[in-house]
């Protein structure tokens, strides 16, 4: 019972540490999409001011974002040309690793007061 237990737990960690995404796959993805080219070279300058600064955001938001473009129009989903078209694409994991590499990025974001 107790090898059992240790390796329920081992298991559970393991998960966990997974369950964030893939940092450099994320860095990868970016690169792929030439996200830059857009929210700009570190992600806290976008070429326009109503493009989000992606640098440092929580990885939550960033993964609820993606998908919603990626369902495109509808009660759920954003509607734009330009991120629809690059977030169609992106797998479930994808999105978690672009999430997971963009949160990691610094930033000079309030996160809390």
């Amino acid at each position: 019972m107790k090898k059992l237990m240790i390796a329920l737990f081992c298991g559970a960690v393991s998960l966990s540490a997974t369950a964030g995404g893939n940092i450099a796959n994320g860095e990868a993805l970016a690169k792929k999409y030439n996200c830059a080219s857009c929210h700009g070279a570190d992600y806290t300058k976008s070429i326009d001011p109503s493009y989000p600064k992606l640098a440092g955001q929580h990885a939550a938001y960033l993964e609820h974002a993606l998908i919603a473009y990626k369902r495109g129009e509808g009660p759920n989903g954003r509607n734009n040309a330009i991120m629809s078209g690059q977030a169609k694409p992106l797998s479930n994991k994808d999105i978690a690793d672009l999430a997971a590499y963009l949160h990691s990025l610094p930033s000079a974001l309030v996160l809390q007061r």
